[in-house]
């Protein structure tokens, strides 16, 4: 007897399951600027989706929304088919889980490395201090720095910081990380080397929402990338189909300025 094909209700479904953020018709002012205008976009496990659109565009306020550091006027927002908890300990939860390396490095000064990478997993978590240390020092090897354990932030370059950044997100053991254009602030040699910590976590499949102006970078790692403008979303698509044929006007202007250079 031979198994039938699943229905298309079933796929969907399947599909559905697979939704790890799924922003629904999601508005945001700021005062009577409308910085999101009814956005709507699914995050699926494992999938790599990169935003990218000229400054003021949306991006980094789509980005804040996910995990409520923005918060919205209107639409929904869930994870894990969780609608985004408003206060208090729910939301706090929610930070733990999900991961997120901003454009300033935002380390604490006084602290060294390792103790800024193993505060958040003794405090919040629980986790004694000795397996901490020991997580945090496996994740400084991952992102090239575990002979940097002992020194303060001042001590670091841009490069290294952001990659702290990361390690300390990543200690959390996050399900979903964001990136808010993470090499933004960074002098131009210093991009690489925090782009290949990405690519890494990329490719052992951490779900992943990535605004930022490195076209290179959401070209070859993205699985989806995300063009806004005026608080929309004006196209999206494969990076192969976005970048060599972009459907819309707005899109072929902008990737014409970007990529000229």
């Amino acid at each position: 007897m031979t198994a039938s094909a699943p229905s298309s209700d079933q796929a969907a479904a399947d599909q559905n399951d697979d939704v790890l953020v799924r922003i629904s018709s999601v508005t945001k002012y700021y005062g009577r600027f409308k910085a999101l205008d009814d956005v709507s976009l699914d995050i699926h496990r494992g999938e790599v989706v990169a935003v990218i659109g000229a400054s003021g565009s949306g991006k980094s306020t789509l980005c804040r929304t996910v995990n409520r550091l923005e918060t919205i006027q209107e639409g929904r927002i869930e994870i894990d088919g969780v609608p985004l908890p408003q206060e208090g300990r729910a939301l706090a939860q929610l930070r733990a889980e999900v991961g997120m390396v901003f454009q300033s490095f935002n380390l604490f000064p006084h602290r060294t490395v390792l103790d800024n990478i193993t505060l958040a997993p003794i405090k919040v978590r629980g986790i004694p201090r000795d397996r901490a240390e020991e997580r945090a020092r496996e994740l400084l090897a991952r992102v090239g720095l575990e002979d940097q354990a002992a020194k303060r932030p001042s001590q670091l370059s841009g490069g290294q910081q952001q990659r702290v950044a990361i390690a300390r997100a990543l200690a959390m053991d996050p399900k979903l990380m964001l990136f808010d254009e993470p090499t933004s602030a960074l002098d131009p040699e210093m991009i690489n080397e925090v782009l290949d910590v990405i690519k890494d976590l990329a490719a052992s499949g951490m779900t992943m929402l990535v605004v930022t102006h490195e076209m290179g970078f959401a070209r070859s790692v993205a699985d989806r990338v995300v063009f806004m403008d005026g608080g929309q979303i004006v196209e999206a698509g494969r990076p192969a189909e976005f970048f060599s044929s972009p459907r819309t006007e707005r899109a072929r202007d902008f990737l014409s300025k970007v990529l000229s250079h």
